[in-house]
């Protein structure tokens, strides 16, 4: 009998890891400090019992950006994964299900779209746009869904010729009822470790577009704002820009690990 894998190490820490960062951003409206509040009396302030990261060039609470900051890259990489994973393993599916002409030109679709360069599009999206996190869950959205596509229509394409498939056509089983009750299911593990990794990469576009100029406006924090922000103060107070990269560092580290550990516990042949 196969002896189930349990998650590693570092896949325990990641995730604890990432249950603090998100119950500190769900917690931050509960910080006594306006994030975006001037004090021009106390800028730049070192880190101290009333700010833990001290503040910034405006006087804002540097701890309390951080917090607001981690909602926004948090919310939209949670989105972004939602819109993306739901498109792209519907798309997949059809595609997988479907075979012939129909799976051709779906696959050819994905592979024209894979060939775009997706992040030039979503700067000029996001500047003809509105700029908001609407606006950046949807550009963002529009070119991340394609990977999960191919791996769920690679799933369904091995699962198609699976005995157990095969046994429910034989014995008159509708292809929707097929879908639903079989590949649905055998593919939600595929599923669920994309969406780790669609997480980290849309944090990681948010944190860019932000830093560019292309993300959320100023004065709103974002990790990827006060990355752009602290470069003008990186000689005289480079800690400035060590709070919101070592959170984007470790917050996209941990969702890798995790992924890469759910996979090596939910595939069958790496357990084996």
């Amino acid at each position: 009998m196969m002896k189930k894998k349990k998650l590693s190490a570092a896949a325990i820490v990641s995730l604890a890891f990432l249950a603090l960062v998100i119950l500190a951003s769900l917690l931050a409206p509960l910080s006594r400090y306006d994030p975006n509040a001037v004090d021009l009396t106390h800028k730049f302030q070192n880190p101290s019992a009333q700010h833990w990261f001290g503040t910034d060039d405006f006087g804002r609470d540097y701890f309390t950006r951080i917090l607001y900051g981690g909602r926004v890259s948090l919310s939209v990489g949670l989105l972004t994964m939602l819109v993306s994973i739901a498109f792209g393993t519907l798309y997949g599916i059809i595609a997988g299900s479907s075979g012939g002409i129909v799976d051709t030109l779906m696959m050819r679709i994905v592979d024209i779209l894979m060939a775009i360069p997706s992040f030039l599009i979503i700067i000029t999206l996001n500047v003809y746009l509105e700029a908001g996190m609407g606006t950046m869950v949807m550009t963002i959205s529009l070119f991340s869904w394609m990977s999960v596509a191919r791996i769920v229509r690679a799933e369904v394409l091995s699962l198609r010729e699976r005995d157990f498939i095969l046994a429910a056509r034989g014995l008159g089983a509708h292809k929707s009822w097929i879908i639903f009750r079989h590949m649905v299911k055998n593919v939600s593990a595929s599923v669920l470790v994309a969406s780790t990794n669609s997480i980290a990469g849309a944090i990681l576009t948010e944190s860019s577009l932000s830093y560019l100029g292309f993300g959320i406006k100023v004065p709103n924090a974002s990790w990827g704002g006060m990355l752009e922000n602290a470069q003008t103060y990186i000689l005289t107070k480079p800690v400035l820009a060590v709070y919101p990269g070592f959170c984007i560092l470790f917050t996209v580290l941990c969702f890798n690990v995790l992924g890469n550990s759910l996979r090596t516990t939910l595939d069958p042949k790496a357990r084996r």
